[in-house]
C-alpha cells in the first residue's frame, strides 16, 4: 500500500528544517521553532519523520549544491511510487546547502522575523513608538516602522498590541494578516491568524478591519467587539468562550467552552498529542487555568468534569469519560 501522500511543499519544508538544524548546530531557538512547525499540522510531523528517516540513510557531508536540481523533482514524483518519490525529493533537495534552502523557503521565515516566540512561550516587546507588543505561543511578527508607515505583519500565531496614545505623531498602526489588515490610532486589541481566517478582538479604543484583496473597510470595531474574517466574509462574534487577552497573563479563561476546543487551545502550548473521545468532546467547561504547567493544568480537569486522563507517554494524553 502507498504511504499517505504529502504535499511537495511540506516535504521541502521538512528538508529545509533538517538541513538548517544541522548547519546551525541545533540551537535551542531553532529547535523550538522547528517544534512549532511540526506541531502546526499532522502532515508536518509525518513529513519530518519521513525526511529525517531518509536523512539517516544519506551521507549529507558529501552533498554539494546547485538549486537547479529542484527541476528534476516533478517528473520524478509523477513517475514513482510515493515512497520512492519522497526519496527522489529528498535526494534532489539535499544537493542544495541549508543556506540556499533558508533563502528559498518561506517556512523558515520564523527565525528571520523581527519578533518571534517559541512553543509555550509568551513574549513582550516595546516598539520604537512606545507601543507594547505581546506575542502568544508560536508566533512571528515582522516590523516596518519608518517615516512613511507604522506597520506590523503577523506571519502566524497571535499578538496583542497596546498603542501608545501619547506618541508625538498621529500615524495609525497597521497589522496585516493573510486575510485582513487592522488599523488603529490608539487602543488595545488582539489579532490571531488561524489556518484559514483572522480573528480580531478590540479591548480598548477602536480599530478598522479591512479585507486584504479589496483593501476596503469592512467594519469599524469598537471596544468589546470581536470579528472573524474568512473566505466567506466578515462575521461579528458573540460572547466568546475564551477570554481573548487572558493568555497575555499566562491564563486560559473559559466560559462554557467545549472540552474539545479547550484541549485544542491547551495543545498550542505543549508538544505531542492532546485530544479527547467523542463521548466528552461537547461537554462544557468554565474556569481559570494557568498555562505555566500544562501537565498540572490537565491533572486538575477531573475536578471540573467527570473525566479521566489516559497517558501513553508524557506527550500523548487523551481525555476520556470517567468510570
Amino acid at each position: 500500500m502507498d504511504d499517505p501522500a504529502l504535499p511537495p511543499a511540506v516535504v521541502r519544508q521538512a528538508i529545509a528544517w533538517m538541513l538548517t538544524l544541522r548547519e546551525q548546530g541545533y540551537a535551542r531557538t531553532l529547535l523550538e521553532q522547528c517544534a512549532c512547525w511540526r506541531d502546526a499540522h499532522p502532515s508536518h510531523e509525518l513529513a519530518w519523520q519521513r525526511v529525517t528517516g531518509l536523512g539517516q540513510e544519506l551521507d549529507l557531508s558529501t552533498l554539494p549544491g546547485p538549486p537547479v536540481a529542484w527541476r528534476a523533482l516533478e517528473p520524478a514524483r509523477a513517475r514513482l511510487h510515493r515512497r520512492q518519490a519522497l526519496k527522489v525529493l529528498a535526494g534532489v533537495a539535499l544537493v542544495g546547502s541549508a543556506g540556499w534552502l533558508t533563502r528559498d523557503l518561506d517556512t523558515l521565515s520564523d527565525w528571520r522575523s523581527d519578533y518571534v516566540s517559541a512553543l509555550g512561550e509568551r513574549r513582550r516587546f516595546t516598539l520604537p513608538d512606545g507601543s507594547v507588543l505581546q506575542l502568544d505561543t508560536c508566533s512571528a511578527v515582522n516590523l516596518a516602522f519608518d517615516t512613511q508607515q507604522r506597520s506590523l505583519e503577523l506571519v502566524h500565531g497571535q499578538l496583542m498590541l497596546s498603542c501608545d496614545p501619547e506618541r508625538a505623531d498621529q500615524r495609525p498602526v497597521r497589522i496585516q494578516t493573510q486575510q485582513a489588515w487592522v488599523q488603529s490610532l490608539n487602543g488595545r486589541f488582539v489579532v490571531r491568524q488561524h489556518a484559514q481566517a483572522t480573528s480580531v478582538s478590540v479591548l480598548e479604543g477602536q480599530a478598522a478591519i479591512h479585507e486584504v484583496r479589496t483593501a476596503g473597510t469592512l467594519v469599524m470595531a469598537q471596544a468589546g467587539q470581536s470579528y472573524r474574517l474568512d473566505g466567506q466574509g466578515i462575521h461579528r462574534l458573540g460572547a466568546l468562550p475564551l477570554q481573548a487577552d487572558a493568555w497575555a497573563q499566562g491564563l486560559i479563561v473559559t466560559r462554557g467552552m467545549r472540552l474539545q476546543d479547550f484541549l485544542a487551545e491547551v495543545g498550542r502550548y505543549r508538544r505531542g498529542y492532546l485530544g479527547c473521545s467523542a463521548a466528552v468532546a461537547d461537554w462544557r467547561l468554565s474556569g481559570v487555568y494557568r498555562l505555566e504547567d500544562t501537565d498540572q493544568l490537565l491533572a486538575i480537569l477531573p475536578q471540573s468534569l467527570p473525566v479521566r486522563l489516559e497517558r501513553r507517554t508524557r506527550w500523548w494524553v487523551r481525555v476520556e469519560r470517567a468510570g
